[in-house]
């Protein structure tokens, strides 16, 4: 596997990565793993902006709805079963195209997890009850304190998030960010990151028009039918929970879609942050000509 590579596909959220990821995949004559967690659980579509199945019949995808809600699913259950997968794939195909949302699970992939302290139980059965009796708030302050840089990029409205880092501040006496990045793995596959950005004024418009589209498409609907599971880890998403909130009689369902806009603002402002970390990405416009993007990929596949 010495001359296989992973293509991935990174950008915030709305900025056209399943389209480019599909171009890349039919180019190269390739299949795509998605590498974005909302997208893996079945009952979850309207909400996740999943592929529609025109898209899915224009190339081969893996790891999209072949989970339950109901099933628990974490980054390292992912890593495992993408290296397992890519083992197989590299056997009729050079390049693999991987197309993700999710920073942490496509990072997982192309350098291995970070390896974190043990933590005690208990340490984690207060902070759930911490959560419980003082909201999500208390968590988010805690986290900001105690670990000002990981509070920049974390998804501060996903309390699994939260208490996973509160967690391992507490048990170490150290910032969670500190065990992050640590040596990478060697993988048996080269790999490149292709970014997709755009000026924030764009970036926020297209957020925006997609919240409408998937109110259209039925993104209510999805919400009653899931509410009586919105404690799971899954459903701890923007799209769901303000929706969760409107069904308890919180808020008005006109404030629950402005909540929908402004926390998917917030969370692209947060990916883009954990991707300039990151100094090896060939960054490409969102409107670039698509012969232009794979010409620049080619060029940069030939240096490495």
């Amino acid at each position: 596997m010495s001359d296989a590579v992973v293509l991935a596909v990174v950008g915030p959220t709305a900025i056209g990565k399943t389209a480019l990821g599909i171009h890349l995949a039919q180019h190269f004559q390739t299949e795509v793993i998605s590498a974005d967690s909302r997208q893996f659980f079945k009952e979850m579509e309207i909400g996740t902006a999943v592929p529609s199945k025109e898209e899915l019949q224009q190339a081969k995808h893996h790891f999209i709805q072949h989970k339950s809600i109901l099933e628990p699913y974490s980054v390292g259950d992912f890593e495992r079963d993408t290296i397992d997968l890519l083992e197989q794939l590299f056997k009729e195909h050079k390049i693999i195209v991987m197309v993700g949302g999710s920073g942490l699970y496509v990072d997982a992939v192309i350098n291995g997890l970070d390896k974190f302290p043990d933590v005690d139980p208990k340490i984690r059965e207060s902070l759930n009850k911490q959560l419980e009796q003082e909201g999500l708030e208390n968590l988010q302050k805690d986290l900001q304190q105690r670990d000002p840089d990981y509070f920049k990029i974390v998804d501060v409205d996903n309390p699994h998030r939260l208490i996973r880092a509160l967690e391992v501040c507490i048990a170490s006496n150290q910032p969670y960010s500190s065990f992050l990045n640590q040596e990478k793995l060697q993988r048996p596959f080269k790999s490149l990151y292709v970014g997709i950005n755009a000026p924030r004024e764009i970036i926020y418009e297209r957020i925006n028009k997609r919240v409408d589209l998937m109110m259209e498409q039925g993104l209510l609907d999805e919400a009653k039918k899931l509410h009586p599971h919105k404690q799971l880890n899954a459903l701890q998403t923007v799209g769901y929970k303000e929706l969760f909130e409107y069904l308890d009689g919180q808020c008005t369902l006109e404030f629950a879609v402005s909540e929908i806009k402004k926390n998917t603002r917030r969370f692209a402002k947060r990916q883009l942050t954990w991707l300039r970390k990151n100094e090896d990405i060939l960054w490409v416009d969102f409107d670039e000509d698509k012969n232009q993007v794979i010409a620049k990929i080619n060029d940069r596949l030939n240096k490495i």
